[in-house]
């Protein structure tokens, strides 16, 4: 291990110890809530019971000292205790320690467990909040770990560093005390010195294995996203034969896991036994003190065994001091890494006071609207588009033409960047997310489903829904009959992410979620494009009775399933090529022609 560091490096460091003390910012109020005082009380109860702890503990060795001295014929009787009265006094003492030590961990156990639950809550809501752009870009099995090891890191750092590290300073120091008064400055001397060469050798070498800790973290993140990736896409690997590959890439990220971890043991075990080292070195330089203190008539045996009693006692929580620190140490990475989760800032949010989105009709307008994910490739040049309430307006055009993104902004899973997105004359941008999110149903081009039951998944639609509305949903989503049929019924349960159900099956769930929901508005987002032609039939009366007393704005793939539509939009370019009826834009002889009878052909060609 160099001595010398590079720039790099140094930033890292001082970067960690940055996010370390902001960190312990972040979770100090969860200890000492302003609005909760039986938190405040449970937190007094137990450092009081921590300091009753540590000062019956640090008393201990010297009723030891008592009863040695008392049976060598040296002491005298105190508080008229023999020998056996000093031996029984020794074991309460010891008794009382463990007991205050259990009644503090009792005691802080409710405040401990509340701030790991709220802190977990509110990580699992701030991902929830984060943008449509944030979560394409995350990997889902990366992200669910670093919220695992960031809850269990606020869990380890209240227990340790309050139960661990505390408390050993504090009897350092009541120890350090001791010896001063009841010897002389060379004892103190002695332990100090030691103690310092030790907590200086464990951090150099702990942050040497936190280096190595660290790239363990990143090797399991790998293996863990990549074996999560490869489930998710069973099928996938199936159809192209690439177990063999899958298993690969797995065993060559668990291989650099495996590397870094057998680095870990080999720096433990050089850290234990320089400890140790320290420790007995230590030990033995004080014991020889004292025995020749013995010798010299100016220490008893008593003072002898309770010196070596105080320093074993001080010495068996050093040897945990390297374990701990690189675990407080590991623990702020990790809850670093899950705060900055949290203050990863949501691209959607409301403005402050926003007043919820109000449908006296279901008007959709696009004005002027204008955006891009990349600023230097913009989709939407200017769309203007105006859907009366109750039509059903389709958008059609090539693949990259802007259709799907004019769906993702009227969701508000991003806000245009140029002109207006208006429902009845209300700005969305100016309207609060969940009352937009309540007024538009979603039919996406693939449901995805919950691995959970059919009931489950229609329910999903809206909170507290009774079995008579799930039913009714259902058979307004032809669906109702496929459902009895099946051994289980509505309790069948449809796999991961829906699996167990085909295409149609369930985006007939998926719209009969929706029909649950009951909004005004309804997107169709290529909802059958994914479908064979019979079932894509079947789907569309579905589609045309949900549609109905609603304002539809469908986009589509197949112009097939929405010649229907009051009005065809042709999208091209990220700009309204053509509009008007499927009639109307037939005889024109235009794009949407053009569109159409490449279609025909395919459809022809295919048959």
């Amino acid at each position: 291990m160099s001595r010398f560091h590079t720039a790099s490096e140094d930033e890292l460091q001082r970067a960690e110890q940055r996010s370390g003390w902001r960190t312990i910012r972040k979770v100090a109020p969860y200890l000492w809530p302003e609005d909760q005082p039986w938190v405040k009380r449970r937190v007094v109860l137990a450092m009081v019971a921590l300091l009753a702890s540590k000062l019956i503990a640090v008393y201990t060795p010297m009723l030891y000292r008592d009863a040695v001295n008392m049976l060598s014929g040296e002491g005298v009787p105190m508080l008229a205790l023999g020998a056996v009265g000093l031996t029984v006094a020794y074991g309460m003492a010891r008794l009382f320690t463990n007991g205050f030590q259990q009644l503090r961990d009792a005691v802080f156990a409710a405040v401990g467990q509340r701030a790991l639950r709220q802190l977990a809550l509110e990580t699992f809501t701030h991902i929830h909040r984060l943008s449509m752009r944030y979560h394409i870009t995350r990997k889902t099995g990366g992200l669910s770990r670093i919220i695992e090891r960031g809850v269990k890191g606020v869990d380890f750092l209240l227990r340790f560093m309050l139960f661990s590290v505390g408390p050993l300073v504090l009897e350092l120091l009541l120890v350090a005390g001791i010896f001063f008064f009841l010897f002389d400055a060379w004892y103190l001397a002695t332990v100090v010195v030691t103690i310092a060469i030790y907590v200086w050798f464990t951090f150099k070498v702990t942050e040497w294995r936190v280096k190595l800790r660290r790239e363990m973290n990143d090797q399991d993140t790998d293996a863990n996203q990549k074996a999560i990736d490869s489930l998710l896409n069973f099928e996938t690997v199936k159809y192209f034969g690439a177990e063999a590959r899958e298993a690969a890439r797995y065993d060559k990220a668990m291989e650099g896991y495996e590397r870094a971890a057998v680095m870990t043991s080999y720096s433990l075990s050089f850290l234990n036994f320089g400890q140790s080292f320290l420790i007995t070195g230590g030990l033995v330089i004080v014991m020889v003190m004292a025995a020749m203190g013995v010798q010299s008539g100016a220490l008893t045996v008593g003072d002898f065994v309770m010196v070596n009693a105080y320093m074993i006692q001080i010495t068996m929580p050093l040897n945990f001091l390297g374990t701990v620190y690189r675990e407080i140490r590991q623990s702020l990475v990790d809850m670093g890494e899950m705060f900055d989760l949290l203050e990863q800032p949501a691209e959607i949010s409301d403005k402050p006071g926003a007043p919820d989105l109000k449908i006296t009709g279901g008007r959709v307008t696009l004005d002027r609207v204008e955006f891009g994910y990349d600023p230097e490739r913009p989709i939407l040049k200017g769309v203007s588009l105006d859907v009366a309430p109750g039509q059903t307006v389709a958008i059609v055009g090539p693949s990259g033409s802007g259709k799907s993104t004019i769906g993702r902004l009227l969701f508000r899973f991003y806000d245009v960047q140029g002109g207006a997105l208006k429902i009845d004359g209300q700005d969305l941008r100016d309207v609060t997310q969940d009352s937009l999110h309540d007024a538009i149903g979603v039919v996406p081009q693939d449901t995805v489903l919950f691995n959970d039951t059919i009931r489950y998944n229609i329910a999903y639609g809206r909170d507290g829904a009774t079995e008579d509305e799930v039913i009714a949903a259902a058979r307004a989503a032809q669906i109702h009959d496929f459902i009895l049929g099946l051994p289980q019924g509505y309790d069948t349960a449809v796999g991961e992410r829906g699996l167990k159900l085909s295409g149609g099956e369930k985006q007939r769930v998926g719209i009969a979620r929706t029909l649950l929901k009951n909004p005004p508005i309804l997107l169709l987002d290529e909802a059958t494009s994914a479908l064979d032609t019979e079932t894509e039939r079947e789907i569309q009366g579905a589609l045309r009775r949900a549609g109905e007393g609603r304002t539809v704005l469908t986009i589509a793939h197949r112009l097939s399933t929405i010649a229907d539509a009051d009005r065809i939009i042709v999208l091209e370019d990220g700009r309204i090529a053509e509009e008007g009826t499927h009639a109307d834009l037939l005889e024109r002889k235009g794009r949407y022609w053009s569109l159409w009878q490449r279609q025909a052909a395919e459809q022809d060609e295919a048959a």
